[in-house]
C-alpha cells in the first residue's frame, strides 16, 4: 500500500510505500531534502508534520501537528503533509554497490588513517564533492565515511577514518586490512555539497575528520575554477590533530582558500587561533548574513554553529551540515 506525501505550500507530492521512510520515498521520487546520518541523531532532516500520523523508531508515534519530525526515520500510517527545511528537485538517486580493493593505508596522525580504495577496472564512481559512502560489514551493518577525493578522481575513493575505541570498523576491521583486500561499498549518499549557481562566500567549517568532505569540496572547486570565495576553518584539540594541515596551508598560500586553524587545547608553542572553531568564525565575520556555511564533524559543533550563526543573521536555509555520528 502506498501513502501520499504532500509538501506544504507547494504542489509537490510523491508516494511512500508501507514501511518506507519519508526520506527514502522522496529520494526515490527525485527530490532532495537535507540529511546526514540517516539514524535520527543529527537532526539535519528535521521538518514539521503538518497533517497525518506516522511512526518512528526514534520518536515513536508522531501525530500532526508536530514541530519536530525526523524524516529519515518517519514511516507513514496515513497520508502525510510535511514541511521540510528544504526540498529540491533532483534526478532520482542512482546508487551503486561495488566491491573495491584496498590500495593503500597511511596514518597521518595517531588516531586517523587514510584509506585509499580502488574500484574495479573500468568502473567509475559518480558522486558529488562532499558526499559519503557506506561500507557493508560482515554482520550486515554499515558505516558511513565521506569521500575525501574530488569527483574527477573517480576510479578510486579516499576515506579518512578516525580510530574509535571499540569501533567495529575502525579497530576490528581496519587494523587487519592489507593491500588487495576487498570491501563492499554503496554510494553516493548525502546532501553536503556546494549549492550550484551561488557566488556567495562559502564558510567551510570542520572538526576532526570532518575535513574529509571539505577536502573534496575544495579540490573540486579548484578543478572547476569556481570564483566564489572559500574560507576554511578547521578546529582540533592539538596541532597534531590537524593531520593534513600542510595541504590546507598550501591552498591558503596559493590564494585560492583562506585557511584558519583553531585549537581548543593548544600548548604554549601554538601561535595561532585558540578556542572553539565556530566562535573564531563569528569573531572574523560578525554576522554570517550574505554567506553560506558548510559545517562538518562533531554533532555538538554543527549544532552550536547553527544556533549561533542563525541568531546572528544567517538564514537557516544557508546553513548546511554533515554531523559525524558514531555507530555502535
Amino acid at each position: 500500500m502506498d501513502f501520499l506525501i504532500s509538501v506544504a505550500d507547494s504542489d509537490i507530492t510523491f508516494p511512500c510505500a508501507t514501511g518506507e521512510t519519508v526520506l527514502d520515498a522522496a529520494e526515490r521520487a527525485g527530490y532532495a531534502v537535507p540529511y546526514s546520518c540517516r539514524k535520527g541523531v543529527c537532526a539535519s532532516c528535521e521538518g514539521r508534520l503538518v497533517a497525518g500520523e506516522a511512526r518512528s523508531p526514534v520518536q515513536g508515534a508522531v501525530a500532526a501537528p508536530a514541530e519536530r519530525a525526523l524524516l529519515c526515520c518517519l514511516r507513514p500510517d496515513t497520508d502525510l503533509t510535511i514541511a521540510p527545511r528544504r526540498i529540491e528537485k533532483r534526478d532520482p538517486v542512482a546508487r551503486k554497490t561495488l566491491e573495491v580493493s584496498v590500495y593503500r593505508i597511511t596514518q597521518p596522525a595517531a588516531d586517523v588513517s587514510i584509506l585509499q580504495l580502488r574500484l574495479p577496472t573500468g568502473v567509475r564512481a559518480r558522486f558529488g564533492a562532499g558526499q559519503y559512502l557506506q561500507i557493508e560489514l560482515e554482520d550486515d551493518t554499515r558505516r558511513n565515511y565521506s569521500m575525501a577525493n574530488a569527483p574527477h578522481e573517480n576510479d578510486s575513493v579516499q576515506l579518512h577514518v578516525r580510530h574509535v575505541p571499540g569501533g567495529q570498523f575502525s579497530e576490528a576491521v581496519l587494523g587487519r586490512l592489507a593491500k588487495g583486500d576487498k570491501l563492499r561499498i554503496e554510494l553516493p549518499f548525502g546532501e553536503f555539497t556546494l549549492r550550484e549557481g551561488s557566488n556567495r562566500p562559502a564558510v567551510l567549517l570542520a572538526t576532526g575528520t570532518g575535513f574529509a568532505p571539505v577536502k573534496s569540496i575544495v579540490e573540486d572547486a579548484i578543478k572547476r575554477k569556481l570564483e566564489r570565495p572559500l574560507h576554511l576553518y578547521w578546529g582540533a584539540r592539538r596541532a597534531e590533530d590537524l593531520y593534513l594541515g600542510a595541504l590546507a596551508q598550501k591552498w591558503h598560500d596559493s590564494g585560492r582558500v583562506k585557511f584558519v586553524p583553531v585549537l581548543s587545547e593548544a600548548d604554549a608553542a601554538w601561535t595561532g587561533r585558540r578556542g572553539f572553531v565556530h566562535e573564531a568564525v563569528l569573531e572574523d565575520f560578525g554576522s554570517l548574513a550574505g554567506c553560506e556555511v558548510y559545517a562538518c564533524g562533531n554533532p555538538s559543533m554543527t549544532s552550536a554553529a547553527r544556533d549561533t550563526f542563525v541568531k546572528t543573521g544567517l538564514p537557516e536555509d544557508d546553513f548546511f551540515s554533515d554531523a559525524f555520528v558514531h555507530t555502535g
